[in-house]
């Protein structure tokens, strides 16, 4: 018989636990996750379990690895002829087994998408968190119960996180405990990719080697990394390579929900395909230009993208489309699309809605003295770190804690939570209480 699950999750025992809800793959991209939870490996165990693999008829089992950044990630492995309702139940079971295995329950539950409900919603930890990062809602193939399951995670969360100013506009009335955490920055591991390094500590190494796949590529370069999929204007990036042949426009990154059929081509674009994050500094050192392409549409109505700062960390000047969290964040006076909200960001991205005007600020950017801009980029950066972020987030985590202490210390006084009434300790759910929404 097949064992429930291969290996027992990893760190010191006298750690509480903290068991993490993910849809993105711990393994996919270097993103939001994986700089909060390498972090929280200092104070918790932490356990991330991903969404299934389908594979062949054996039977359910959970497959245990150990990161080199400490957090066990757990894949639950389903044979291939499990309908939803049968994986959700195998989900459960395998679950339940490695919680069992690590002799401890949850102190934090971490969601990452409502859908966990499905398999975790009958588990209750003394903190839930509900890192909401992007509006899954508005992407393309998102599961018909999200918005439900959401409304269920509300209710019964101690803590909402918002990754972007947008999305927490739009979800700070349906929580009594919504903080505001964007995208943030490891500058150390960008710095490098300056040359010479300018206000930010770097190592005292020689630049960075211009990678293979890019070192025979002409100058000037334009570059872009991270998830390539529907949040990505491909009709905008073939026409700027139309517009300017001399310049060579490099795309990094895996793609997602679309195949290789539906990227242009031209001699100057260049798809690499997905590079690790330990090797992105060494792109980004050798383009004289970022370019961030995202289309506007429903998928990007929210989002607040972490190459960002990365751009700037490396001291690539980077320009994007009108997204509204980089407008407000990053872009400058009169930046802003006509009736939205003013831009108050330090001007530190040029804003440009259409191919023309793309060219227009790569143009100015690349004729642009660097050491000025690069001035404003480190003061605003030192004002931020992925180190701050989890620190904020860990003390909001045990003001969190400590209050549910209180509350199971005087059960006279809670007021069971509803969508309606977050007061109290969360509802604890059954599993059929999801199983069916």
């Amino acid at each position: 018989m097949t064992p429930p699950h291969e290996m027992t999750p990893g760190g010191p025992a006298t750690l509480p636990i903290l068991l993490c809800l993910s849809h993105l793959r711990w393994n996919f991209v270097f993103q939001r996750p994986k700089h909060l939870l390498t972090r929280a490996c200092a104070c918790y165990r932490v356990v991330l379990v991903e969404e299934p693999v389908r594979h062949g008829t054996q039977p359910p089992r959970m497959e245990v690895r150990q990161a080199p950044d400490g957090v066990s990630v757990a894949t639950p492995i389903l044979p291939e002829s499990l309908d939803e309702r049968a994986a959700e139940a195998a989900q459960r079971t395998l679950l339940d087994a490695l919680l069992d295995s690590m002799d401890g329950r949850p102190e934090v539950i971490w969601y990452y998408s409502p859908m966990f409900l499905a398999v975790a919603g009958h588990l209750d930890a003394p903190v839930l968190v509900y890192d909401c990062m992007d509006e899954l809602s508005l992407f393309r193939g998102a599961p018909s119960r999200l918005q439900q399951l959401e409304a269920v995670l509300f209710s019964r969360a101690s803590l909402v996180f918002c990754g972007g100013r947008s999305l927490y506009e739009a979800k700070r009335g349906c929580h009594r405990s919504v903080h505001l955490f964007p995208s943030s920055i490891d500058a150390a591991h960008f710095c490098p990719a300056r040359s010479p390094a300018p206000a930010l500590p770097a190592p005292s190494t020689p630049t960075l080697a211009d990678p293979a796949d890019q070192a025979a590529l002409r100058r000037p370069r334009i570059g872009y990394f991270g998830v390539i999929d529907e949040r990505i204007d491909l009709a905008l990036v073939e026409a700027v390579a139309a517009m300017r042949p001399d310049w060579e426009i490099v795309m990094l990154g895996p793609l997602a929900k679309l195949g290789p059929a539906a990227l242009p081509r031209r001699p100057n674009l260049h798809w690499l395909g997905g590079r690790r994050y330990a090797d992105l500094p060494a792109y980004l050192a050798h383009w004289d230009a970022g370019l961030m392409p995202f289309a506007l549409n429903e998928a990007t109505r929210f989002i607040s993208p972490t190459k960002t700062p990365e751009f700037l960390a490396a001291g690539v000047p980077v320009v994007s489309t009108p997204v509204a969290d980089v407008v407000r964040d990053w872009g400058g006076p009169g930046d802003a699309p006509e009736g939205a909200p003013d831009a108050d960001g330090p001007g530190l991205v040029r804003i440009a809605a259409d191919a023309v005007a793309v060219v227009a600020a790569l143009e100015a950017t690349l004729a642009e003295p660097r050491a000025p801009w690069l001035a404003r980029v480190d003061a605003r950066l030192a004002r931020m770190s992925w180190d701050m972020t989890w620190q904020a987030m860990l003390a909001e985590i045990q003001v969190a804690r400590d209050g549910a202490a209180c509350s199971s210390a005087t059960p006279d006084a809670a007021v069971p939570a509803s969508p309606a009434n977050f007061a109290g300790s969360p509802r604890l759910l059954s599993s059929k209480d999801v199983a069916h929404v």
